[in-house]
């Protein structure tokens, strides 16, 4: 195998891993899941955390739009 050929093969490795579909999901879960910790009426720990669970979602979101397509 030459040089060149295995930086492609990590590059596609390292492509897909930070590919944005699979993490901006990852992202709107979160925020999904700080808004039910918002609503939830069952737990003052959950809705205790979040907005700092909202944060995240929503800074991770904002990092993860700038990874390649």
């Amino acid at each position: 195998m030459s040089d060149s050929a295995v930086a492609k093969g990590a590059k596609g490795t390292l492509h897909r891993f930070f590919g944005r579909g699979r993490w901006e999901a990852v992202a709107m879960t979160l925020i999904g899941g700080g808004i039910f910790m918002l609503v939830q009426p069952f737990s003052i720990d959950l809705y205790s955390y979040s907005f700092v669970t909202i944060l995240a979602g929503t800074v991770g979101f904002v990092i993860v739009s700038h990874f390649p397509e």
